[in-house]
């Protein structure tokens, strides 16, 4: 690290993040905390999504006024940066799991615990600085590929692209999700408010947007208009001896960026023997 990097200032907003704060006065134990700031937030956001989220709402449910909350964080925007970092750490790997195995570990869990908390997707794109749980995240990923003899930017670039997975593979899932509920909400005419564990779950299933696909394919779209896909179709055996199939979606997209990154680690002869 450079020596200005060494000497640079922490901005308050950090050191509250990492929990990196002067310790106090010696005295009674403040009432209210960071962590239970946070902790408030993030149980309303898990009931009613993100959107309910504010500072007199968390202010409320603790029993607190608004200002009394700006003690100790800056306002909304902080609290969702610490909110973004308010994660259950990453998975314990295995010391005998290969690196491609260790990653493929260390995916799945993330898309887990995205579908399962759903409002993550929609934190700003400035809330995502980094704070102690996340980076444990990343040092996982590290730990995954500690046979790997990339350098450190590599490692770090893979971490990247597996997290931009996990991004996509759980917005289709969740938005998904939200427009069946959505649908089934309408036709039955029930409000916004009927959360989706009340639904039926065969009507979930028929109203999600891609359960019309296969209708699409056989009956809406022309072979004559669409002949490469017809084509494709045609010859298609669902299956075929020794293929891997895709009905595990979610496995094979990892198992297909695995691949790739594979052919790029034995193409820079990283793998240790």
């Amino acid at each position: 690290m450079s020596e200005a990097g060494t000497e640079a200032v922490v901005p308050p907003e950090l050191q509250r993040l990492w929990r990196r704060q002067p310790a106090g006065r010696r005295g009674p134990k403040p009432a209210l905390s960071v962590d239970r700031i946070v902790q408030a937030a993030v149980e309303l956001a898990d009931a009613e999504g993100l959107a309910a989220v504010s500072m007199a709402r968390v202010a409320e449910s603790l029993g607190f006024t608004p200002m009394a909350l700006y003690r100790h964080v800056s306002g909304k925007d902080e609290l969702l940066v610490l909110m973004s970092d308010a994660v259950p750490g990453p998975p314990d790997i295995p010391a005998d799991l290969g690196w491609r195995d260790g990653l493929e570990l260390w995916t799945r869990s993330q898309i887990e615990l995205t579908v399962s908390r759903p409002w993550y997707l929609d934190l700003p794109l400035s809330s995502v600085t980094p704070g102690p749980q996340r980076t444990a995240w990343i040092d996982a990923a590290f730990y995954a590929m500690r046979d790997l003899t990339l350098p450190a930017d590599e490692k770090l670039a893979i971490t990247g692209l597996l997290a931009q997975h996990v991004l996509g593979e759980t917005r289709v899932q969740v938005e998904s999700r939200r427009a069946a509920a959505e649908r089934v909400r309408r036709a039955a005419g029930l409000g916004a408010d009927v959360p989706e564990s009340e639904l039926d779950p065969a009507a979930l299933e028929a109203a999600n947007p891609y359960a019309d696909f296969e209708l699409i394919l056989t009956r809406l779209a022309s072979p004559a208009e669409y002949p490469n896909l017809a084509g494709a179709l045609a010859a298609w055996d669902p299956e075929p001896e020794g293929g891997r199939g895709t009905d595990d979606d979610v496995a094979f997209g990892i198992d297909v960026i695995l691949d790739g990154i594979e052919a790029w680690v034995a193409r820079r002869g990283a793998g240790r023997a």
